[in-house]
């Protein structure tokens, strides 16, 4: 396969698997569209062998093989697989380095293991190689008007408050799974527990020690949105319509968690489509009309 059909390939696995994500794309100027595709492709293909493996197969054999196939990219070699193709052409035009790979993979082995965090300071090492470095792989992608390590804790800083919204809006999808991405001793402040947790995702029973501690959770969570955002301003101008988008509408999701009570180990709530629409239309406009 070429090196452009394999590009498209994983701009096909983009729109298929991240819809959201990939209409999000659409607001990225075309220089910076296949790269994005291409590292999307690359993190769908490792989380469906942690999350979604097939039948028979070993997940933690699964990562070691992506691991092994880290080491060629970073040799200079060509994988066969035309997704990790695309992603290997990726990380040699845009000099990544491999370290935040190698982050990325630890964090999918945590999750073969790690049930729960104890403190925020563990979940933020998890956070760290499942989201921060998914922001630091996109900055030579999306380009700054800054040397890059300024604009580099800002990306951090955004990847660690997209990860929270998910959190707080799928906690009870989560828990169906076995985990439960919020810090138990934040939790316990308020007298939650993982039983009270389970109690409430079988039952769709309310408590309100559960709605005292996603509140305080969600104030953290717009604490880091208001770190992340100046960084925006330091990307070039062509990709902040698509971060400042993707800005608006996840924060968007804490509103809603708001307006549902807290309720949210039950149902999964989403910002409204009107709304989305009428942000992502602003900001197709802002591109149209710099």
């Amino acid at each position: 396969m070429s090196l452009r059909a394999a590009y498209d390939l994983c701009r096909r696995i983009t729109a298929r698997h991240g819809r959201t994500y990939y209409l999000a794309t659409l607001l990225l100027p075309a220089r910076a569209r296949p790269a994005t595709h291409a590292l999307y492709g690359f993190a769908r293909c490792v989380d469906d062998a942690v999350d979604n493996p097939r039948p028979g197969s070993d997940p933690a054999a699964a990562l070691a093989e992506y691991s092994r196939l880290l080491d060629d990219v970073f040799a200079g070699r060509r994988p066969a697989d035309p997704v990790l193709a695309a992603f290997a052409d990726t990380v040699r035009r845009h000099d990544l380095p491999r370290e935040l790979f190698d982050a990325f993979l630890h964090s999918m082995r945590m999750d073969l293991h790690v049930r729960d965090y104890p403190t925020y300071a563990r979940l933020r090492e998890y956070m760290y190689g499942s989201a921060c470095v998914i922001g630091l792989q996109m900055l030579p992608v999306l380009g700054t008007v800054a040397p890059r390590e300024e604009a580099t804790p800002y990306a951090a800083a955004l990847g660690e408050a997209f990860q929270l919204t998910n959190f707080l809006r799928d906690v009870g999808e989560d828990l169906r799974r076995g985990r439960v991405y919020l810090p138990a001793d934040e939790l316990a402040a308020f007298g939650v527990d993982r039983e009270l947790l389970e109690w409430s995702v079988a039952t769709g029973g309310t408590d309100r020690r559960i709605r005292r501690a996603l509140a305080a959770l969600v104030a953290r969570n717009r604490a880091v949105y208001r770190r992340a955002e100046p960084g925006i301003a330091l990307l070039r101008k062509d990709s902040r319509p698509c971060v400042r988008t993707a800005f608006t509408l996840y924060r968007a999701i804490l509103d809603e968690i708001v307006a549902a009570d807290y309720a949210v180990l039950h149902r999964r709530v989403a910002v409204g489509k009107v709304r989305r629409f009428a942000v992502s239309g602003r900001a197709f406009l802002a591109r149209l009309h710099p």
